[in-house]
């Protein structure tokens, strides 16, 4: 059962609390979205599930009554002093501590894998934390998040996309993502002002290059590199770094815009300049 927003308004009352802004604390007192995360996650009996961002539990249950080994991981002492004190949460291991931080192996170890992530992120440390579990965590291979949708469109946007950046290439490396659903500000407490979406991602066998390219390193210094200037050609972003004969090589137009390359195309140019 989901916390009405008159319970999740008792609950912070009583322990005296405001939502946090630094913490980006807005709750979801809405029973049919928690349904649809559940759903969209895809999580069931026996399966290692993470939460990134317990809250006041109300998705924590939600996922343990899934029968699902759940694991929440919350930032905030004064929530987590709630969450301790909530009999309906008996059977969660409740872990205080940083997404941004923590040594994810400690509190996903790769023994129990797959992981499934499940997370309600707010804007500012969303992109971060999700690309720690990508680039940091092989044993997380799904991850399903409530997230701001500008910051949403991006992770998942492909070439040519007004969203596309340094970003979804980042993200295409490891995983496929979509945008699988769409949120209106009134399922939270306190409402924010913009609408958020769901993302799902499922990590990838094996990364989306090429064999026998160049390292996950060498891809995205040139990646970065080339959106730093988005709006110019490559052979102006990238001058002095990849030559006519490595764009030539590569099957890269110089005269392309980083915007219509994929992780493919920038594998093969950074395999050029080696």
């Amino acid at each position: 059962m989901s916390l009405t927003k008159t319970q999740t308004l008792a609950l912070l009352h009583n322990a005296a609390l405001k939502p946090k802004r630094k913490f980006g604390q807005n709750f979801v007192v809405d029973e049919n979205t928690l349904k649809k995360i559940v759903r969209l996650a895809s999580v069931g009996s026996g399966d290692s599930v993470l939460e990134i961002g317990a809250g006041l539990g109300a998705l924590s249950e939600a996922l343990l009554e899934t029968g699902a080994a759940v694991t929440s991981l919350e930032v905030d002492p004064d929530l987590m002093e709630i969450l301790r004190h909530r009999p309906e949460l008996n059977g969660i291991r409740f872990v205080e501590g940083d997404a941004l931080t923590i040594a994810l192996e400690d509190i996903a170890p790769a023994d129990k894998a797959p992981w499934t992530v499940v997370a309600n992120l707010p804007y500012n440390v969303a992109t971060p934390v999700i690309l720690r579990c990508l680039e940091q965590a092989p044993q997380i291979t799904r991850l399903l998040i409530m997230i701001q949708a500008e910051v949403g469109e991006r992770l998942a946007a492909h070439p040519g996309d007004a969203a596309y950046g340094a970003v979804s290439v980042r993200v295409d490396y490891h995983a496929t993502a979509k945008v699988v659903g769409r949120i209106p500000p009134t399922v939270f407490v306190p409402q924010p002002n913009v609408e958020s979406v769901f993302v799902a991602l499922d990590r990838r066998a094996t990364p989306r290059v090429e064999e026998s390219v160049a390292s996950e390193a060498e891809i995205f210094t040139l990646v970065r590199q080339a959106f730093s200037q988005r709006r110019k050609m490559l052979r102006r972003s990238l001058a002095g770094i990849v030559s006519d004969a490595a764009f030539a090589i590569a099957d890269v137009a110089p005269t392309a815009r980083p915007e219509e390359l994929d992780v493919v195309a920038f594998g093969r140019l950074a395999a050029a300049v080696q």
